[in-house]
């Protein structure tokens, strides 16, 4: 039905058009799941995930669409300038997507007032800020109590943390792309789902301070995203490329060529934005 209304064509013609989409999917998978899911005893355990879930099965479409057409496109280029002119649009139609899903995920998270509806966003938050007493980090950040910090790891050991879980997130990204190009929308779902989370609690609940929280985490958090679906279009492209064109050709050979420029701006653009999380950040927001 929603395939059918929102035809993923009309975005060539201006990318900005997915933060509305991005609102738009994240908001009914948290009400449906709200209203649905999260009385019953046993999927109100993994309210979290399957507010993810749909809002890939939503996205799924956009995601199959723009990543066959930005193929295409790429075996006729090479080198990095090439291959950001090429694909700009598209990151930029993702990363729209991506602002729209931590919009309306922070927005009706705190209006619902249910951790629940986050439960593993919040705990993973709480794995990466305060590894040695999750259990107590998570239940400090229930509706039901005050939201007060928690003891921080030192700014290396965090470094290293976050350098550490970026690639990871980025190795899944890519073999989500690789076995299915669309698949990858599940990994940076998840992502937005967690930073929504996080605005939450920096926000101390309260709508009027989400702005302040976006822009909290947004600083680090485009950059880092950025570089996921990067990571995305080149899995997603070098899948097709191999349909496409076979391992012999000499198009693939250049779809190949171009996946690795992306691979590598992707690690430099992870460090990056790991280094503004740990050493820049904190300067503006304590």
């Amino acid at each position: 039905m929603l395939e059918s209304l929102i035809n993923p064509k009309r975005i060539e013609k201006g990318p900005w058009k997915m933060f509305f989409i991005g609102l738009l999917y994240a908001s009914l998978s948290l009400l449906l799941v709200y209203l649905f899911f999260n009385k019953d005893t046993v999927l109100s355990q993994y309210s979290g995930m399957i507010v993810v879930t749909f809002c890939v099965m939503f996205s799924l479409p956009f995601m199959y669409y723009i990543i066959k057409q930005e193929e295409k496109e790429d075996e006729q280029v090479d080198g990095l300038l090439g291959v950001w002119k090429v694909h700009n649009d598209a990151i930029f139609a993702f990363m729209w997507l991506f602002l729209g899903f931590i919009i309306a995920f922070a927005f009706w998270f705190i209006i619902l007032q249910d951790t629940s509806l986050f439960n593993a966003q919040i705990e993973t938050y709480c794995m990466i800020n305060s590894p040695g007493s999750i259990e107590s980090c998570v239940a400090q950040y229930d509706f039901a109590q005050n939201v007060v910090g928690t003891g921080s790891a030192t700014k290396g050991v965090r470094f290293l943390s976050i350098i550490e879980n970026n690639v990871y997130v980025m190795i899944f990204t890519l073999i989500f792309s690789l076995i299915f190009g669309a698949g990858a929308i599940f990994v940076l779902a998840w992502n937005a789902s967690v930073i929504a989370a996080a605005i939450s609690i920096f926000a101390k609940y309260k709508i009027t301070q989400i702005p302040l929280g976006v822009a909290r985490y947004m600083i680090h958090g485009f950059p880092e995203i950025a570089a996921y679906f990067i990571t995305a279009l080149a899995g997603g492209i070098f899948g097709v490329g191999i349909i496409r064109n076979g391992v012999k050709n000499k198009k693939f050979l250049r779809v190949v060529q171009n996946v690795v420029i992306l691979l590598f701006v992707a690690v430099a653009i992870l460090i990056l934005a790991a280094a503004i999380e740990v050493y820049f950040t904190p300067i503006l927001f304590g």
